[in-house]
């Protein structure tokens, strides 16, 4: 911080320096003070205009080459979370969906989206009346699989750049929500009614912010990143035809 400080005053220095050595040279050459007063003044005047004009525009430009940054940042933590947990999810959680019909025959043809496409079926998707039936055992399979992801889904909770992105948190707040609840049941045999309609409603809440954040990071791909884009459409959990090998 000193260096950074003293470099900053040593600048500053050398500028006022060569600007007095330009106008005392001028002063020497022309011998009119008047002129270098007159324009000396109308510059002044002009200064806080020109601070102003500047930091607006170099604020903007550093404001968008930072958020950018961060977008890009954001979405690979977004991709890893998907590569280890989203994918996975949204197939079981598609299963476990009797009603996935009404939206997986859109989801399929995904990679023939236009940009109006994408907006559109992510402002519906909330709508969608998911019917969530899931068994003992595939309670336990979902258990044990976000279970041995818990440690994961903590780190991401702890990155701090994820606060700027609110619907990814609101995501990553109901996936663990949903992991706590099932790890806090050590059998889901004999389960009354009533706790499994309120499992089946944490995996409701879930299933629909993941398809909405899967929806934006698709589309992110597509517009940045092509060759990822394809690998992602080739893994499309919607698609039960879907095969990684290019035919």
């Amino acid at each position: 911080m000193k260096w950074k400080f003293n470099w900053k005053i040593t600048v500053a220095l050398i500028l006022v320096a060569t600007s007095v050595l330009v106008y005392t040279i001028n002063y020497f050459i022309f011998k009119n003070p008047h002129d270098i007063f007159f324009y000396l003044t109308i510059d002044i005047a002009f200064l806080p205009i020109n601070v102003l004009l500047v930091t607006l525009l170099i604020d903007n430009l550093l404001n968008q080459r930072e958020k950018k940054s961060m977008l890009n940042k954001l979405n690979m933590v977004i991709g890893t979370f998907f590569s280890e947990v989203g994918l996975n999810l949204l197939k079981n959680f598609n299963e476990y969906d009797k009603n996935t019909e009404i939206i997986s025959n859109q989801l399929i043809k995904i990679n023939t989206w236009a940009k109006k496409d994408y907006f559109k079926f992510k402002s519906n998707i909330i709508k969608h009346e998911s019917k969530i039936i899931i068994n003992s055992e595939e309670e336990e399979m979902l258990k044990k699989f976000l279970l041995s992801k818990r440690d994961f889904l903590l780190r991401l909770l702890e990155n701090p750049n994820l606060l700027e992105h609110e619907t990814f948190t609101e995501l990553l707040r109901a996936v663990f929500h949903l992991t706590e609840e099932m790890s806090s049941r050590e059998t889901f045999e004999n389960q009354p009614e009533a706790d499994c309609q309120h499992i089946e409603l944490d995996i409701k809440r879930a299933y629909l912010l993941l398809v909405k954040e899967w929806l934006s990071y698709m589309e992110y791909l597509k517009n940045s990143y092509p060759y990822l884009y394809s690998l992602a459409v080739r893994q499309n959990p919607f698609n039960k035809n879907s095969t990684i090998v290019i035919s």
